[in-house]
């Protein structure tokens, strides 16, 4: 009988392990949008008696009627109309709430089956959270994100617009772009295809990176920088923007372009790259390596910055249980909404990318902290200088999960000193302008206006007096006339291309899939 035991255990330890594993290996196929999943669009579709808040900075306005017919807005006008104007319409009443325009995120992934098998589980989260554009650098390794992008644009699957971007040299079998010519033929070769741009890892020689940039600029892609630190001895962020690099996302070679002495970063002598406890944690020394703010060579450099046309992403949020995992690992939405396989993901790995709080204590915690303060210093002097700053949450990293993670995201901004207006245009029209900007063309979305694509979030309580009531588990607050907690918030709908969506139904999908894999997890250790 001993024996019997031990054996069907070992046999559901490999099933367990088989589960995690190689039933996880792939991407699963995105499902038809199902009925009852979104509404619409519509021939003529109302929101009606909203406080407006329209995305180019303007104070919010209302009550507002925001008429849309099919996937346009067609007219905007006071809400003092009666009902019966507009017969025959279907009208979300929406007094009481405010409205804005789709959030846009400018740094998505959604391509791990080890992390979220199902792509439309972070599609979800990302529509419940009011997101309506996704940049994505880029959602998957292979092809298939031309498929998701084309099955977005016509409403067949729940999702938000994707606008998709190949990782330089990738997607293609004809190898790595290692000369000018060979980096030309490559741009070309993802322009056919329908990528809307690059990111860029810093993983070429400056000479195949100009070449590179300059291809995309002529043929209308857009570009974008994480300039890993192995690259850094080349290209910092003030080499990338010489060179033409529309975008900068996360810190990466902005303190390496103005160093307190020296050229290069003065690593310890047993840093190891490939050890992410040792690249994470010695990244948070690179601040107190570079000259102070205020200082001739800082203004210096933020000028240039700003005179190039750059756009910054920062990518806060995605870094923040660096200053405290304790926090990230107990976030309130985890319990309901994270899938377990990407609890799995985030436990510190010696393999998994971005799991490297190994052994991550006080002093780690503390440096970040510092750093982070530096770091939106560093943004906050762009933004007030007239630079351009957008919103994106590079969500499946250390603890942050799709759609939280942007609302995060937000706050961080939030923190970094840009008024809560800013933060809202960060969000929008300048997320929609970085995308649009290499196609010389006026983003179709991003703000409230006639003729503007009918992207739309409508939230019950004001973002602009507390950015927490975006989230999907809400704000709590005391009701002090009752003395009891109570729940605000929440998106309560998000429009996206005219199609009406219902954010709390989505957050309830996200839950059962959560719950299913759970189930299923059950079912193979039993």
């Amino acid at each position: 009988m001993t024996t019997f035991r031990t054996i069907r255990r070992l046999l559901l330890t490999f099933a367990a392990l088989a589960w995690s594993g190689a039933a996880l290996a792939q991407m699963q196929p995105i499902p038809d949008r199902q009925a009852g999943e979104g509404e619409g669009p519509f021939e003529k579709l109302i929101v009606k008696g909203a406080m407006m808040i329209e995305g180019s900075g303007a104070p919010p306005e209302g009550p507002v009627d925001i008429v849309i017919e099919g996937n346009r807005i067609t007219a905007i006008a006071g809400s003092d109309r009666a009902d019966e104007a507009y017969a025959g319409a279907r009208v979300i009443d929406a007094k009481g709430m405010y409205v804005l325009p789709g959030f846009v995120d400018v740094h998505g992934h959604n391509g791990d089956p080890d992390k979220a098998p199902q792509p439309s589980y972070g599609f979800k989260l990302w529509l419940a959270h009011g997101v309506t554009s996704v940049r994505g650098v880029s959602f998957a390794g292979d092809l298939t994100d031309l498929d998701m992008t084309r099955r977005s644009a016509a409403n067949t699957i729940t999702a938000p617009r994707l606008y998709p971007y190949a990782v330089f040299g990738s997607k293609w079998d004809r190898g790595t772009p290692d000369t000018p010519e060979k980096a030309r033929e490559w741009v070309r070769w993802i322009k056919e295809r329908g990528y809307w741009g690059i990111k860029f890892f810093n993983n070429e020689t400056p000479l195949v990176l100009e070449a590179a940039l300059d291809e995309a600029e002529a043929q209308g892609l857009g570009s974008v920088a994480h300039l890993g630190q192995r690259g850094l001895g080349e290209v910092t962020a003030k080499r990338a923007v010489e060179l033409g690099m529309d975008g900068i996302t996360h810190f990466y070679g902005h303190f390496e372009s103005i160093p307190r002495e020296g050229q290069l970063a003065p690593y310890p002598a047993d840093y190891n790259y490939r050890d992410e406890q040792s690249r994470f944690g010695e990244v948070a020394l690179r601040g107190y390596n570079a000259v102070e703010p205020g200082s001739e060579t800082w203004d210096d450099y933020v000028d240039l910055l700003v005179e190039s046309g750059v756009t910054l992403s920062p990518t806060f949020n995605i870094y923040v249980a660096s200053r405290d995992v304790m926090r990230a690992r107990n976030l309130d939405w985890h319990t309901r909404y994270t899938l377990p396989s990407l609890m799995d993901f985030y436990q510190p790995s010696l393999t998994n990318h971005g799991s490297y709080y190994h052994d991550w204590g006080t002093e780690q915690e503390v440096a970040w902290r510092h750093f982070f303060v530096k770091w939106m210093e560093l943004t906050k002097d762009f933004h007030d200088r007239g630079g351009r700053v957008t919103a994106g949450s590079d969500p499946g990293y250390i603890y942050q999960t799709w759609g939280f993670a942007y609302i995060g995201e937000l706050e961080m901004l939030r923190e970094a000193g840009l008024t809560p207006l800013e933060v809202i245009k960060a969000a929008t029209l300048n997320g929609a302008r970085e995308i649009y900007d290499a196609r010389g063309e006026e983003p179709p979305m991003g703000r409230i206006a006639v003729g503007k694509l009918a992207d739309l979030v409508i939230v019950p309580e004001n973002p602009l007096a507390n950015l927490k009531v975006l989230y999907g588990t809400g704000h709590d607050r005391l009701n002090r006339e009752t003395n009891e907690i109570e729940t605000i918030g929440g998106v309560r709908w998000t429009i996206k291309d005219g199609v009406v969506f219902d954010a709390p139904a989505l957050l309830e999908d996200v839950a059962r899939m959560v719950e299913e894999q759970k189930a299923e997890r059950a079912v193979a250790t039993d």
